[in-house]
């Protein structure tokens, strides 16, 4: 009996032994779990932990990433033509599992998916109802029902729904419901122990885990089961282990309530069972580790805001810099912050450094040290600094200046633990300041000297006009002219950087010959004055370029007029052009003082001062002309640069111009060919017909046009010139904009309702908004008074060598643009064999079009051809059967065939159809 007895001391003292061991792992497990930071770590260290205790086989724990947080349905034709889908703003609901689509077009087959959203109103939108066809015409109590498998793209939710079911009550009308995925399809992140690489990615692919997972994190309590075999409440559990298990210990996770998860182990051998230590063990580790997971969670939240923060604050164009209050000691400092401050400090020291020596000086010129003035900012108890310009200084005098906001960054009812110094580097706006005061005086200069001339002109005038012969009073008058053009052509000048600057340069690119750009902008630098040392290379086999002619002519003059300042008379001046990718690049080369490369970055600046020889730099001409070809070009779609090789080595410029796309190359070479065929040559006369109230603009405007080889014909009176159109026969108008008893504008107007000859406005007001109307009305060009000869000769020239209106079709063609055909004399159209029926004015637009094919109908011009009504109509009309005419066509609007939109221009045809 006592051997007995002392057996059992024995036992009962190796059982607590045992115990006493395990509470101590479990609590080493423990505090490992709470050392771990990562979420992923707390996770391995539970699952390993368990396993260790309770002397499993394998175990694995099982973790919701996300719940179900609400669905979205989206529908669209069953039409190749829609290939979009539906998907309407707040089509989103948590609680039900069906929606009605509404305005649908009856009879008509629609495609409709279903998605489900995980992890709130930031997580990802995915797919649980593959596209089904549902029939909207299905009416009474008829029910379209069939049955789809989930998508398997996403293997976490292959699971997660079976069914789609649609009725319809009314035509137009679709309800369609669906079975809401259960648990089984929640994402979740799996870590296990125990099993191999291979064992661990067989589970995650078993496609029975989602549903097993489920069933354990729906227990109520712990699960223990000695026989699986016996346990058939869940048949699939058992393909939670890797290999046969005779047993199993599980556990749900859960906190405050709330499932996060489930763990579980197994055993393989016959006869070892989980006890009931092992499951007390479990549950204490598994109720440990839901607050660790949370945690965890909300803290890797909290990370990666403050990492973004951290990234945000970082690369901030703004300083931010953070001190502590007490002692004034930087905190943190970002990257902008950090370079305003070492850009006073040239000898490389520490930031700290130069922090201790950094300098405060306060708008109403008290100086301190900055740490002086942090603590200073501390003691003002919660008063900020609002944009205040500080001067940062260092001992050797160097400074700059900065915008601050300066406030205090407290703890909860506590005193401000930190100072936050925001600062902007006022630098730039400096330089930008004195750049343009530097401007404006520069402007005042240029306008004060032809200013000077003028009046001191005008004033000997008047003073000696009885004692002054011809002669010299003809010199005062040309003084006065030339002045007078000078200030014009340099408020011109500023107009133009102006726009240029605001973005609001207007230029209208037209396929145009690189040769006739080259060869007119010579003859006009040479009818300038400029020497006749100019050396052409253009190949014959250039494309088109899309350029505004007088635009880029006035960018090559000013290339030429610079070329001729900054060099030798006796030097040549080269122009050339070659064809780069997609683009011309056109060269003037000169061979006169050229560049150094520091200086080769300013030169497009306004007023540029370059190195003109001897240390001295000064700006030459009125300093506007390069900054204005920049613009010019860049509008285009182009690029302007400079090469030299040094002083003296001569100096490049040169710019490109994108070519026109094959199928306007070759319209404009039929157009070419049908001239020759004609007989058409430039060199004969051609009539101009010129109308203005003022007989001596008449009399300059006939003396000029009969000078460039024109035959003008001039007339006062308004209402003569519809006859004068007709007899005449004129090939362009010159129309002043205000008449006496008539507006330009209507005028112009009538004379288009007859004829497509070119008109230009002559007038006094250059306002933006008039030369708009102007243009938008149907004018080809808009030229503002007073100009000169050359002006005018080069406009009238350009508007003239543009492609006149189309002609007239034949009423005997039809015509043919892919699957549509026009027969214009049975006025019927058809697309792909069925007839299309249309009204009379959906005739009349889609006719307007097409008998225009290749070019742009603006809105006033199918305004007038269609509705005829004038440019001032509501435009909306033209849009609503515009939109009409599609949907007969069957034409996509974001994707067409037929009509393609030119956005707040007009709309066209393809000229890739044919007429038979």
């Amino acid at each position: 009996m006592e051997n007995a007895g002392w057996k059992k001391v024995d036992y009962s003292e190796h059982k607590m032994e045992q115990l006493q061991g395990r509470l101590a792992m479990l609590n080493e497990a423990v505090e490992r779990m709470e050392e771990r930071l990562d979420i992923k770590g707390v996770l391995q260290e539970v699952v390993d932990s368990a396993r260790v205790l309770t002397d499993a086989r394998y175990g694995a724990i099982a973790i919701w990433a996300d719940t179900l947080h609400d669905f979205r349905v989206n529908w669209a034709p069953v039409d190749e033509d829609y290939p979009s889908w539906f998907d309407p703003s707040g089509n989103a609901f948590p609680t039900t599992s069906s929606y009605t689509l509404t305005d649908l077009v009856p009879g008509c087959h629609y495609k409709v998916r279903v998605r489900a959203r995980y992890g709130g109103y930031s997580g990802d939108w995915r797919e649980i109802v593959e596209p089904v066809v549902a029939d909207s015409a299905v009416r009474g109590k008829a029910k379209y029902t069939e049955v789809f498998s989930a998508m398997p793209t996403n293997e976490q939710l292959s699971n997660a729904v079976g069914a789609l079911s649609g009725a319809s009550s009314q035509p137009g009308e679709l309800t369609v419901s669906w079975e809401a995925p259960d648990g089984s399809g929640w994402p979740y992140d799996l870590f296990t122990t125990g099993m191999s690489a291979t064992e661990h990615q067989i589970l995650e692919e078993t496609p029975e885990r989602g549903q097993a997972f489920s069933f354990l994190n729906m227990l109520s309590e712990p699960l223990r089961i000695s026989d699986f075999r016996r346990y058939d409440k869940i048949k699939d559990l058992s393909r939670l282990c890797p290999h046969p298990a005779s047993c199993l210990l599980a556990a749900p996770i859960r906190h405050n309530g709330s499932d996060v998860g489930s763990i579980y182990l197994d055993k393989e051998k016959e006869g070892q069972e989980f006890t009931q230590e092992d499951e007390e063990i479990l549950k204490l580790l598994a109720s440990q580790s839901a607050g660790l997971i949370v945690s965890r969670h909300l803290n890797s939240g909290e990370q990666l805001a403050r990492a973004d923060m951290k990234t945000v604050i970082d690369t901030s164009p703004v300083g931010v810099a953070v001190f502590f209050a007490l002692s004034g000691d930087p905190r943190s400092i970002n990257r902008e912050a950090v370079r305003i401050i070492q850009s006073l400090e040239l000898s490389n020291r520490p930031l700290r450094e130069i922090l201790s020596v950094l300098r405060v000086r306060r708008a109403d010129g008290r100086e301190m040290l900055l740490r002086e003035f942090i603590i200073e900012q501390y003691y003002r108890d919660g008063e900020k600094l609002l944009a205040e310009e500080l001067v940062l200084s260092v001992p050797d005098g160097r400074s700059t200046t900065v915008l601050t906001n300066v406030s205090q960054l407290r703890l909860q009812y506590r005193k401000a633990k930190s100072v936050v110094v925001i600062m902007q580097d006022m630098t730039p706006l400096e330089e930008l300041d004195k750049h343009r005061a530097e401007f404006l005086g520069m402007v005042s200069h240029e306008l004060r000297t032809p200013l000077t001339s003028i009046r001191g002109s005008a004033l000997t005038l008047r003073e000696s006009l009885n004692t002054l012969d011809p002669a010299e009073m003809s010199q005062f008058v040309r003084i006065i002219e030339e002045q007078a053009n000078r200030m014009r052509d340099l408020i011109s000048e500023l107009l133009d950087v102006a726009r240029i600057e605001t973005g609001s340069l207007s230029v209208t690119p037209e396929p145009t010959d690189v040769l006739v750009l080259v060869d007119e902008s010579r003859n006009t630098f040479l009818g300038g004055g400029g020497r006749d040392s100019v050396t052409i290379d253009v190949g014959t086999n250039l494309p088109l370029v899309m350029a505004d002619r007088r635009r880029i002519v006035q960018v090559l003059e000013n290339l030429l007029s610079n070329a001729a300042k900054y060099s030798h008379e006796q030097s040549v001046i080269r122009v050339n052009a070659a064809l780069v990718v997609g683009h011309v690049a056109i060269s003037v080369a000169d061979e006169g003082r050229g560049v150094s490369p520091e200086q080769i970055p300013y030169l497009f600046r306004k007023f540029a001062r370059i190195d003109v020889g001897k240390g001295i730099r000064k700006t030459v001409g009125s300093g506007l002309g390069l900054a204005i070809c920049k613009g010019i070009v860049e509008s285009h779609g182009g690029r302007i640069w400079a090469e030299s090789d040094g002083p003296d080595m001569g100096t490049r410029f040169t710019f490109t111009l994108p070519v026109v796309d094959e199928e306007v190359n070759e319209a404009a070479r039929k157009i070419s060919l049908h001239s020759k065929e004609t007989g058409f040559s430039e060199r004969q006369p051609m009539r101009i017909l010129a109308v203005d109230d003022d007989p001596r603009t008449l009399r300059f405007l006939r003396d000029v046009l009969s000078k460039a080889g024109y035959d003008p014909v001039v007339t006062g009176n308004p209402n003569e010139v519809r006859k004068l159109v007709q007899s005449e026969q004129p090939h362009l108008v010159l129309l002043d904009l205000m008449l006496p008893g008539m507006d330009g504008i209507k005028l112009m107007q009538t004379i288009l309702a007859t004829t497509d000859v070119p008109v230009i406005f002559l007038s006094a007001y250059g306002r933006d908004e008039v030369i708009a109307s102007a243009l938008e009305s149907g004018a080809t060009d808009y030229i503002v008074k007073p100009f000169s000869p050359t002006e005018l000769v080069a406009r009238v020239g350009a508007a003239l060598r543009r492609p006149s209106g189309p002609v007239q079709k034949d009423l005997s063609e039809q015509f043919v643009l892919g699957d549509l055909i026009i027969k214009y004399p049975e006025r019927r159209v058809n697309i792909a064999g069925r007839p299309v029926r249309l009204t009379a004015t959906e005739f009349n637009l889609l006719y307007a079009l097409s008998t225009n094919a290749g070019q742009v109908l603006t809105h006033s011009e199918l305004l007038q051809k269609v509705w005829d009504m004038d440019h001032s109509s509501d435009r909306s009309v033209i849009r609503t059967y515009i939109r009409r005419l599609r949907l007969k066509l069957g034409d996509d609007a974001e994707n067409p065939t037929y009509i393609f939109a030119e956005p707040r221009v007009g709309y066209r045809m393809p000229s890739t159809g044919s007429r038979d």
